[in-house]
């Protein structure tokens, strides 16, 4: 029998109206910056920092040693008419280069606060006091150690977390740590960032232009209302973020506090239904009229469906992670070494102040504010991490590097400052060792105590705002299952088609312990069939065949005609004149429309979107990184049972 001619009719508050399957919903391929990617990018990062840092050492020791002062004390001058900004190659690396890693990191906290584990404000309260905490302990050891004395001025530089090294460490140390760890020592290094450069700001500059500092505050003024600019505001931003820097530069106050303060005020967001499909539209009227307009309409429509965050991010993480703070390293790591600077090193205060402050009083203060922070009596959430996890955390905080470099450049001068960076190298080398003592001692730890220790941290956020439903949901596995998988797809996506390869393999592997939840998210502005194909499954479930139709939908690979997908349904043994019915009726389109809801409200855009125990997969999808997140949500589920 021919099939019939099936069209879609939405209904509305205007009424009912008709429109074909190629009707447009959102359309995204993973386009948000996760934290995985930014930490992947800083492992690689540490590794070229590491390279620049070994470089510097040596030209600093080489027959050319006096090359390296000479290069970077040369001047460098930008002339605007009879106005000039002069600094030294060191300056220009230390203040200009550096504005931009401050900017990634207040990009990527920002991010946390938005749309990460931080927009949970009661969790930020931990690493906040923690940071406090594993700042003013190794401050207070530095100045036991130099009580009395000059060399007490550079107390600052016993401070602040090295980001690019810390994260790389905990790369390497614990190559499958808890996101939640790496969010922790990141929420941290932030923060003492933070206030180190307040400390800059505040204690080592010398004199202040007020008038200057007066016009950086209204720079910024206009910076934030640009946000409600209709048009134009990434080049007014560009303009007015560079005369902020300018500013703060006149003013003596050092500009890198301009990167991070613009950092922290920049928006994230995941992409919007209503921008994603003005995008899709832009681009398929550039297709069918391919202009130079258009084109740049097209352009500009994909790009302002990303945030400006993710944006900026996505441009200026790998060029601040393997150009700019290498060349900060070679720029400012080199000491020639001698042995008088290393004997008078081994009995320096500044030395030792700085190097046990970090081995020491880093791990002990993040420890001990964490602990206070989290007390029930001071009504403190319950802390995120085990206390053995958080000590851990604690070692690889004390790795110094980039901030502390920068503070002593300022605070001191000749060979004082060479013992000074002697203590700073001495605690990023050893620093790591303590770290990984830690851990080595955190996995002997029985079973039986690190289940409590986890069993007394915080509960996951879930991001999937409609809980799992066995009287609505598809379901295949145990009901009873600790780990629940689910995925929002569209049957006509290639991707979807492979991973059902993956999660076929995955429900095999773990038995009972896994079940899978199939939701609908159309993408029909994108896949022309795709409304038909799920609402075919759901004719299909009616008549008790759901999962025989989605495993015959997703192996067939592709849009599927309506011949086709009847000849789908014989094979089925569906019964052919309800199937048909039921679609002409447009039956189960409720049905497919609520999924689509509840995609839109866990702010799912693209397929496949998998979320496990409620929490957003983040990052790939295949076989390996599946299981890991399972298994982990697997220990979590016991441990909460236990």
């Amino acid at each position: 029998m021919a099939e019939p001619e099936v069209t879609l009719t939405d209904s509305s508050a205007d009424g009912r109206r008709e429109e074909s399957y190629s009707g447009r919903t959102a359309w995204a391929r993973n386009l948000a910056a996760p934290v995985r990617d930014f930490l992947r990018t800083e492992t690689g990062g540490a590794a070229v920092l590491l390279a620049a840092t070994l470089a510097a050492l040596a030209w600093a020791n080489s027959p050319w040693s006096d090359s390296y002062q000479s290069v970077w004390t040369s001047k460098f001058s930008i002339r605007l008419g009879s106005h000039a900004l002069t600094a030294d190659l060191r300056h220009w690396v230390n203040e200009g280069l550096m504005t931009f890693f401050f900017l990634v990191v207040g990009l990527e906290a920002k991010r946390e606060f938005d749309v990460g584990d931080l927009r949970d404000r009661s969790r930020l309260a931990m690493p906040v006091v923690a940071a406090i905490g594993g700042m003013t302990v190794p401050v207070a050891i530095y100045l036991a150690f130099n009580a009395g004395s000059s060399s007490a001025h550079g107390w600052g530089a016993a401070m602040s977390t090295d980001t690019a090294f810390a994260l790389g460490a905990l790369a390497l140390l614990t190559p499958r740590a808890a996101t939640r760890l790496r969010v922790f020592l990141l929420t941290l290094a932030v923060v003492d960032d933070l206030v180190a450069l307040i400390v800059i700001a505040v204690v080592y500059t010398g004199s202040v232009s007020i008038a200057a500092v007066f016009v950086a505050i209204a720079l910024f003024a206009v910076l934030l209302a640009l946000r409600f600019a209709p048009a134009g505001r990434r080049q007014a931003s560009i303009l007015v973020g560079m005369a902020l820097w300018v500013a703060l530069f006149e003013s003596g106050i050092d500009p890198v506090i301009a990167g991070l303060a613009i950092g922290l005020v920049t928006a994230a967001y995941p992409p919007s239904r209503e921008d994603l499909e003005r995008a899709t539209a832009l681009t398929r009227s550039f297709r069918e009229q391919p202009t130079p307009e258009l084109a740049r309409s097209a352009q500009l429509g994909v790009l302002a469906a990303i945030s400006p965050n993710e944006r900026l991010q996505y441009t200026l993480h790998p060029w601040t992670s393997y150009v700019f703070v290498p060349l900060f390293a070679l720029a400012n790591a080199g000491i020639h070494f001698s042995g008088s600077l290393v004997e008078s090193a081994a009995s320096s205060s500044i030395t030792l102040g700085i190097l046990v402050g970090y081995l020491a009083g880093k791990p002990l203060g993040i420890l001990g504010a964490s602990w206070l922070a989290t007390r029930p009596a001071l009504h403190g959430p319950r802390p995120s991490l085990s206390w053995p996890v958080i000590a851990g955390g604690g070692a690889v905080a004390g790795i110094p590097f980039t901030v502390s470099l920068l503070i002593l450049s300022l605070a001191f001068h000749g060979e004082v400052l060479a013992r000074a960076k002697l203590g700073v190298l001495a605690a990023a080398v050893v620093a790591p060792l303590v770290a990984r003592a830690i851990f080595r001692a955190l996995n002997r730890m029985p079973t039986s105590v690190r289940t409590r220790q986890i069993g007394r941290t915080s509960e996951d956020i879930v991001d999937l705002y409609d809980d799992v439903d066995p009287e609505r949901d598809h379901i295949r596995g145990p009901h009873g299952a600790p780990v629940t998988l689910v995925e929002y797809g569209d049957f006509e996506c290639p991707y979807c088609g492979q991973a059902e390869t993956v999660i076929r393999d995955l429900l095999a592997s773990f038995g009972d312990d896994v079940r899978y939840v199939w939701r609908h998210l159309p993408l029909n502005d994108v896949h022309p069939s795709a409304q038909l194909m799920a609402e075919a499954v759901e004719a299909a479930h009616a008549q008790g065949r759901f999962w025989e139709m989605y495993d015959a939908l997703l192996l067939h690979e592709g849009s599927v005609t309506a011949p086709e997908l009847g000849n789908i349904a014989e094979r089925l043994g569906l019964d052919i004149e309800r199937f048909w019915a039921e679609l002409r009726r447009r039956e189960h389109a409720p049905r497919v429309a609520r999924d689509v809801a509840s995609a839109d409200a866990s702010d799912v855009s693209g397929t496949p979107t998998f979320f496990i125990n409620g929490r957003r997969h983040r990052g790939p999808y295949d076989i390996d990184s599946l299981t890991v997140a399972a298994r982990a949500a697997l220990r979590r589920a016991r441990v909460r049972t236990t």
